[in-house]
């Protein structure tokens, strides 16, 4: 599992870096006015459905799905099903990119109320229609990855969405190099989201036909496929929990000047760890729950939720502090460039202190919500969510007109906590946790080896000189290093508590298994 989790985990942290290197071009292009609040709600739009596709979103419904088929009746009908799931989810979504193109404006007056009047609404009407084309390209991508990770090939899923990512940073560094105004700048940036996405799902097209894992194509509405939708679009909804609460808090943000791009940027920050840690524990969670619940083994049930928990605790609570204790050097060094000021860089800094208070609970999310789809339980996970999603916005009107951008991030980082005790309740309630001794022993231990990293890489900041003013290699040296300082305190608690052996990790990571990446 840790073998899984890792290549799932390197090709999302490939992803992210090359997301910081697309924001940071973003950040220098358009800066934080109205131009890059305007494409940045359009994009974020965009990224949501991506996410809510992507990044395993599908394996709620599709995996366990397509299991039971292939082991009950044979891999032909397990290939004639996902035909028919890509077929009718290219079709409707085909549908849904000319009816979302007519409602757009809409659409962004709802997600962005603050825009009304303003003409950052039909700037981002504008940006979005550019960039609907991809929405039609990331379904049957959706589905071809679900298919893959079913079989337990998780690289080129976890790979395939770096063309992305390389397709919008060429277009932003030629824009740069041309210095085209902010307002033509967008209109290509957006443009060259739906090209990106046709590149995406050629990269999965070529292993998805050589293995046949989807024939005949056809588009059907049978009893099958409405099970299918049925349990598909609350688990769409439930897994992209963290980006929907983004959203949320966007659109209160809205009303305020540069608080949208400030709220995104602070945001894509937290979305590495969250993509490394939660993402890939939930990819790799749900065919190993689905394998042991079919063959009815709970010792294999409780060893994959406790590593799942040990996992995601022992990455993502020094991540979170991390980002809290190192939020200003970070977002300097990555985007302080060009059109994004000093003032930004505070502001930002800001929402992601607040922000990453709530990492622990997106990633808990990550790694609960797989006990449930395992089952063909998506409607749990997705009323967790949506009880999340009105707590963050409550308290963001609240909160973002007594502290501004730090309130709102404070409120949405509390509506991921409410989504994770609500759905940590739900799974005490349902089954219970399948939580072996191993995990009582490891997971105090994580959490105080956490704490102490924190605390000693808050002293180490005080004491290196802060550099605000200094070149940005200087910047990002004293950054690397206080990185590098982090790290090894927290290795060498988790070594001094036992709660890591390295002969044995090695061992499990180079032993063969049925799990190829």
């Amino acid at each position: 599992m840790i073998r899984s989790v890792l290549t799932v985990s390197s090709g999302t942290l490939a992803s992210r870096l090359l997301g910081f290197a697309r924001d940071a071009l973003t950040a220098a292009l358009l800066g934080a006015g109205p131009v890059a609040d305007a494409f940045l709600m359009a994009f974020q739009l965009i990224n949501v459905i991506r996410r809510m596709l992507g990044e395993g979103a599908l394996n709620a419904a599709l995996v366990p799905a397509w299991m039971r088929l292939r082991d009950g009746s044979g891999p032909a009908a397990a290939a004639a099903f996902a035909g028919a799931v890509l077929g009718t989810v290219s079709a409707a979504l085909i549908a849904l990119t000319v009816i979302a193109a007519a409602a757009m404006p809409l659409l962004m007056m709802v997600l962005a109320p603050g825009f009304v009047g303003s003409e950052s609404l039909q700037l981002a009407v504008t940006n979005a229609r550019l960039m609907l084309p991809y929405l039609a390209f990331a379904g049957p991508a959706a589905v071809m990855i679900g298919l893959m990770n079913a079989r337990h090939r998780f690289a080129i899923p976890a790979f395939a969405p770096l063309t992305f990512n390389i397709a919008l940073i060429l277009a932003a560094a030629a824009l740069l190099l041309s210095h085209r105004d902010s307002h033509s700048a967008a209109l290509v940036m957006a443009a060259t989201v739906g090209a990106a996405g046709l590149l995406q799902l050629a990269a999965l097209a070529a292993p998805l036909r050589r293995d046949n894992l989807a024939s005949p194509l056809r588009v059907t509405f049978d009893s099958r496929m409405r099970d299918f939708v049925r349990k598909a679009i609350p688990g769409m909804i439930a897994n992209s929990g963290p980006q929907l609460l983004i959203v949320a808090g966007a659109i209160v943000a809205s009303a305020s000047p540069s608080a949208v791009a400030w709220l995104y940027f602070a945001n894509r920050l937290i979305e590495l760890p969250l993509g490394m840690v939660g993402v890939a524990v939930g990819t790799v969670l749900v065919p190993e729950l689905s394998r042991a619940l079919t063959r009815n083994d709970t010792a294999a049930l409780a060893n994959a939720e406790s590593r799942g928990l040990e996992l995601a605790a022992g990455l993502a609570l020094p991540a979170a502090l991390g980002l809290v204790v190192l939020s200003e050097p970070i977002v300097r060094v990555l985007f302080e460039h060009g059109a994004f000021t000093a003032a930004d860089t505070k502001a930002t800094a800001l929402a992601l202190g607040n922000l990453a208070l709530g990492l622990p609970a997106y990633v808990l999310l990550k790694t609960l919500s797989p006990a449930f789809f395992a089952r063909g339980n998506t409607m749990i996970p997705l009323l967790a969510t949506l009880k999340g999603i009105a707590v963050a916005i409550v308290l963001a009107v609240i909160f973002g007109r007594m502290f501004g951008i730090g309130g709102i991030a404070a409120a949405v980082a509390l509506g991921a906590w409410s989504n994770a005790a609500s759905l940590a309740r739900s799974t005490a309630a349902t089954f219970g946790f399948s939580m072996d001794a191993e995990a009582r022993r490891r997971l105090p231990r994580i959490v105080l080896a956490a704490l102490l990293m924190g605390g000693t890489l808050w002293l180490a900041v005080q004491l290196l000189p802060t550099m605000a003013g200094a070149h940005t290699i200087l910047q990002a040296a004293r950054l690397a290093i206080l990185i590098a300082f982090g790290i090894a305190v927290y290795g060498i608690c988790l070594l001094s508590f036992r709660v890591i052996d390295w002969r044995g990790m090695r061992t499990a990571l180079m032993r063969s298994g049925d799990l190829r990446p």
